[in-house]
């Protein structure tokens, strides 16, 4: 298996409180952006749904591999991120996916 075909994404879903949607957009672009890059995840794309009945937002990021996704998601400073973030939202979800670069991922 090619390195390209073991990289991984990780695709966050949620809805965003009305109210703290200028504070999300803060900490998202000045913090968790950054620091999840510095953690080796690399921002692949934001989507935001304009119709129908699925998460107001979907977030991915990708990882060289399973292995080293799964140990910045346990990682403290992952936690510390994901804790903050989540004064901002609603319904959050993760999951991890193979990428697929060809495709958009839900």
């Amino acid at each position: 298996m090619d390195s390209e075909s073991q990289r991984v994404k990780l695709i966050l879903t949620y809805d965003i409180i009305v109210e703290t949607q200028d504070r999300y957009y803060q900490y998202m672009l000045g913090e968790l952006v950054p620091a999840a890059q510095g953690l080796g995840l690399m921002m692949a794309g934001a989507w935001h749904t304009a119709y129908g009945e699925y998460p107001i937002r979907l977030v991915e990021f990708i990882a060289d591999d399973y292995d080293s996704l799964m140990t910045v998601l346990a990682s403290v400073q992952w936690e510390k991120l994901e804790t903050n973030l989540q004064k901002y939202i609603t319904d959050y979800k993760r999951k991890v996916v193979r990428l697929r670069d060809d495709q958009f991922q839900f």
